[in-house]
Protein backbone atom coordinates (compact mmCIF):
# COMPACT_ATOMS: atom_id res chain seq x y z
CA UNK A 1 0.00 0.00 0.00
CA UNK A 2 1.22 3.75 -0.83
CA UNK A 3 0.62 6.88 1.09
CA UNK A 4 1.11 10.50 0.59
CA UNK A 5 1.21 13.14 2.91
CA UNK A 6 1.51 16.89 2.86
CA UNK A 7 3.15 18.81 5.53
CA UNK A 8 3.52 22.72 5.42
CA UNK A 9 5.91 23.72 7.60
CA UNK A 10 6.17 27.59 9.04
CA UNK A 11 10.16 27.26 10.11
CA UNK A 12 13.17 24.86 11.04
CA UNK A 13 11.62 22.01 13.01
CA UNK A 14 10.26 18.92 13.69
CA UNK A 15 7.02 18.32 12.40
CA UNK A 16 5.12 14.71 13.97
CA UNK A 17 4.24 12.11 11.18
CA UNK A 18 3.57 9.29 13.99
CA UNK A 19 -0.99 9.68 13.89
CA UNK A 20 -0.95 10.51 10.46
CA UNK A 21 1.43 7.32 9.44
CA UNK A 22 -0.76 5.18 12.09
CA UNK A 23 -3.48 5.57 10.54
CA UNK A 24 -2.17 4.95 7.24
CA UNK A 25 -0.98 1.55 8.79
CA UNK A 26 -5.07 1.06 9.97
CA UNK A 27 -5.97 1.87 6.50
CA UNK A 28 -3.95 -0.57 4.94
CA UNK A 29 -5.57 -3.50 6.67
CA UNK A 30 -1.58 -4.51 6.99
CA UNK A 31 -1.26 -6.98 10.04
CA UNK A 32 2.42 -7.77 10.28
CA UNK A 33 4.91 -6.21 7.58
CA UNK A 34 7.02 -3.20 7.30
CA UNK A 35 6.53 0.71 6.85
CA UNK A 36 8.89 3.01 5.18
CA UNK A 37 8.30 6.49 5.47
CA UNK A 38 10.37 8.63 3.09
CA UNK A 39 10.36 12.64 2.37
CA UNK A 40 11.89 13.24 -1.00
CA UNK A 41 13.52 16.41 -0.21
CA UNK A 42 17.07 17.85 -0.17
CA UNK A 43 16.72 19.93 2.56
CA UNK A 44 14.31 18.01 4.92
CA UNK A 45 14.30 14.61 7.04
CA UNK A 46 12.71 12.02 8.65
CA UNK A 47 13.57 10.50 11.82
CA UNK A 48 12.53 8.67 14.97
CA UNK A 49 13.07 10.24 18.17
CA UNK A 50 11.21 10.86 21.99
CA UNK A 51 7.99 12.55 21.31
CA UNK A 52 7.13 13.08 25.31
CA UNK A 53 9.16 16.01 25.64
CA UNK A 54 9.20 18.88 23.06
CA UNK A 55 12.43 19.77 24.65
CA UNK A 56 14.27 17.17 23.18
CA UNK A 57 13.20 18.60 19.47
CA UNK A 58 14.55 22.13 20.65
CA UNK A 59 17.88 20.54 21.61
CA UNK A 60 18.49 18.09 18.67
CA UNK A 61 17.50 21.67 16.26
CA UNK A 62 20.68 23.56 18.82
CA UNK A 63 22.96 20.60 18.42
CA UNK A 64 22.43 20.54 14.69
CA UNK A 65 22.78 24.40 14.51
CA UNK A 66 25.72 24.02 16.39
CA UNK A 67 27.05 21.00 14.22
CA UNK A 68 26.33 22.53 10.76
CA UNK A 69 27.04 25.99 10.90
CA UNK A 70 26.75 28.52 8.36
CA UNK A 71 30.27 28.82 6.78
CA UNK A 72 30.83 31.89 4.20
CA UNK A 73 32.91 29.20 2.11
CA UNK A 74 30.18 27.04 1.23
CA UNK A 75 29.93 27.99 -2.41
CA UNK A 76 25.82 27.06 -3.15
CA UNK A 77 24.25 30.16 -4.00
CA UNK A 78 20.71 29.51 -2.36
CA UNK A 79 23.00 29.92 1.10
CA UNK A 80 21.44 26.51 2.65
CA UNK A 81 24.55 24.34 2.49
CA UNK A 82 23.85 23.95 6.53
CA UNK A 83 20.03 22.60 5.48
CA UNK A 84 21.51 20.58 3.02
CA UNK A 85 24.42 18.92 5.64
CA UNK A 86 21.53 18.56 8.07
CA UNK A 87 19.10 16.31 5.55
CA UNK A 88 22.30 14.39 4.20
CA UNK A 89 23.10 13.63 8.11
CA UNK A 90 19.41 12.57 9.19
CA UNK A 91 18.44 10.54 6.59
CA UNK A 92 15.48 10.86 4.42
CA UNK A 93 13.71 7.57 5.37
CA UNK A 94 13.17 5.31 8.39
CA UNK A 95 11.79 2.01 8.14
CA UNK A 96 9.27 0.93 11.30
CA UNK A 97 8.02 -2.65 12.17
CA UNK A 98 4.04 -3.63 12.22
CA UNK A 99 3.33 -6.01 14.32
CA UNK A 100 -0.33 -6.78 15.16
CA UNK A 101 -1.53 -4.02 13.08
CA UNK A 102 0.21 -1.09 15.38
CA UNK A 103 3.75 0.26 14.31
CA UNK A 104 6.36 -1.64 16.72
CA UNK A 105 7.64 2.05 18.19
CA UNK A 106 8.97 2.39 21.76
CA UNK A 107 7.23 4.24 24.76
CA UNK A 108 8.57 7.64 23.83
CA UNK A 109 9.11 7.57 20.18
CA UNK A 110 7.54 9.16 17.59
CA UNK A 111 8.35 9.89 13.75
CA UNK A 112 9.39 13.09 12.62
CA UNK A 113 9.46 15.34 9.19
CA UNK A 114 12.89 17.41 10.21
CA UNK A 115 12.36 20.84 8.50
CA UNK A 116 15.90 22.50 7.57
CA UNK A 117 14.75 25.26 5.07
CA UNK A 118 11.10 26.29 5.59
CA UNK A 119 8.78 27.33 5.57
CA UNK A 120 8.28 25.18 2.99
CA UNK A 121 5.60 22.21 1.65
CA UNK A 122 6.65 19.03 2.33
CA UNK A 123 5.87 15.38 0.83
CA UNK A 124 6.02 12.32 2.73
CA UNK A 125 5.03 9.09 1.04
CA UNK A 126 4.41 6.35 3.27
CA UNK A 127 4.61 2.38 2.09
CA UNK A 128 3.55 -0.20 3.48
CA UNK A 129 4.48 -3.95 2.93
CA UNK A 130 2.58 -6.79 4.07
CA UNK A 131 5.15 -9.83 5.21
Amino acid sequence: MFYQTTIKTEREGFYELTEKVNDFVQKSGITEGICVIYTPHTTAAVTINENADATVQADLLLGLRKAFPFWQDFRHSEGNSPAHLKASAIGSSVTVIIHEGHLLLGTWQGIYLCEFDGPRERQCYVKIIAG
